[in-house]
């Protein structure tokens, strides 16, 4: 299988280790797709900053090559975090950087090179929506991750990502299985062939509109030690994507319920050992600005 992560990438900084880490959702999801034996490459705009250098020789150092990518002037995207029970917080960012303020696009041949993968993953903070159409003409699978933001749940912006993908993520934290259905069927109701959401330990759901699965979430073994949860949704949905594929998953072609159910609980397996690497796939350093850091 071939993995295309399309869009952002982020320092995650540490604030109460003064460490950061290399990360971003489109990033995340082809180093664990490439984790998991899959071939992987990453397409997204990287800062000229040190940063920026810091984040692509990372990526790379991690299996997945950048040959397309793009260097544009610019501040590289931070976000700043702290642990709080084995569990990340968010404690602000500054907007993405370039990354999100001019976003990667499919010109000067781009879109030829993301149609030479199975599968395209780009979300919410890559600013990829435009190029969602581009992609649906190509016969190339696009997954989505529309996180957890009620903005990103409003019937605008699902009619403008929807129909143009083949499967969407939401994080459905807090909500009762019932609750997370629903907001899934809504999702496929705007278009989506699939659905798929993430309650952490409450487990995950999928569903087409007609078939319902769910799993559990996979239990630490008690002589492990969870360091944080960064990219676990992320590994979740690497888990499954890599899974579903295996099972002949193909633009138009949804396997059946018990494939959905082995995809799932492929997910739950990559989640759970996500949760023992530190940051969302290690390679940290001594953050460089620790006093600026500790004013957040």
């Amino acid at each position: 299988m071939r993995v295309l992560g399309f869009g952002d990438n982020i320092v995650d900084r540490f604030l109460d280790r003064a460490v950061e880490y290399p990360g971003g959702n489109a990033v995340n999801v082809a180093v664990y797709a490439h984790r998991l034996g899959a071939h992987a490459e990453y397409l997204g705009v990287f800062g000229d900053d040190e940063r920026g250098a810091f984040l692509r020789s990372s990526i790379e150092d991690a299996g997945v090559p950048t040959p397309q990518s793009v260097i544009r002037r610019g501040e590289s995207g931070v976000s700043s975090l702290r642990v709080v029970d084995g569990d990340r917080v968010f404690v602000g960012w500054n907007g993405g950087g370039v990354t999100v303020r001019e976003p990667i696009d499919l010109d000067d041949g781009r879109d030829a090179y993301a149609a030479g993968f199975d599968l395209v993953h780009s979300s919410v903070y890559s600013r990829t929506e435009s190029q969602l159409p581009r992609l649906r003409a190509r016969d190339v699978l696009v997954s989505f991750d529309l996180s957890s933001e009620e903005e990103f749940r409003e019937p605008g912006y699902l009619d403008r990502v929807a129909p143009f993908v083949d499967l969407v993520l939401l994080s459905c934290a807090g909500l009762d299985e019932a609750a997370a259905f629903a907001l899934l069927d809504k999702a496929v109701s705007h278009g989506a062939p699939l659905a798929l959401g993430t309650r952490g330990t409450g487990g995950a759901l999928v569903t087409d509109g007609r078939a319902r699965r769910s799993a559990p979430a996979r239990l630490i073994p008690e002589n492990d030690t969870i360091i944080d949860t960064m990219g676990c949704g992320d590994a979740f949905l690497a888990g499954f994507l890599v899974a579903l594929h295996g099972e002949g998953w193909r633009r138009g072609r949804i396997p059946d319920g018990a494939s959905l159910q082995k995809a799932l609980e492929a997910g739950a397996d990559s989640a759970r050992d996500q949760c023992l690497v530190e940051g969302a796939f290690g390679r940290g350093r001594p953050s460089p600005d620790p006093v600026a850091a500790s004013m957040w």
